[in-house]
């Protein structure tokens, strides 16, 4: 008997947007980013600028008789996207691209009905919360979404 469904439903959320067409040109990262910052598009799973907790969870009873539970939780994300200009319309425009490529992944399809369960992990999942961040630098644009993915399981 499993504890909680996040450690598979990261995994599973990682490998779906690593495999979305839509994400081929971007890098999925799991959790905090490294020193290397030449990526341009990044999605990160697990981890936003600021943000406390990769996962937030709850649980509670699925019902009388204390069998089962009923698991509730979010994975934080962050997609951002910078350039060396200083055209902010463009980069926030494409942190928008990249957070409805995320959304799509989550949907189901035909050649991926099993998408908004996290291929089982879940019952479902879904992007439920994001804020958009925009910031001007010395090289150039950076937006930046931080969003969540809403999860149900039962174990």
């Amino acid at each position: 008997m499993t504890t909680s469904r996040v450690p598979a439903a990261v995994a599973a959320l990682l490998e779906i947007l690593r495999a979305a067409p839509g994400l081929s040109e971007v890098l999925v990262v799991d959790g905090p980013p490294a020193v290397n910052m030449s990526e341009r598009l990044r999605i990160y799973v697990g981890w936003q600028p600021g943000g406390e907790a990769a996962v937030n969870l709850a649980q509670e009873f699925a019902g009388a008789g204390a069998r089962r539970r009923d698991e509730d939780f979010t994975i934080t994300c962050y997609a951002e996207s910078r350039a060396g200009d200083k055209d902010m319309a463009l980069q926030r425009n494409r942190v928008f691209e990249l957070v409805a490529e995320v959304e799509t992944a989550l949907r189901a399809t035909d050649a991926a009905p099993t998408a908004p369960t996290l291929g089982g992990a879940v019952l479902w999942a879904h992007l439920t919360a994001g804020d958009l961040m925009q910031e001007q630098g010395p090289d150039g644009a950076l937006a930046g979404l931080a969003f969540t993915v809403s999860c149900r399981a039962r174990l």
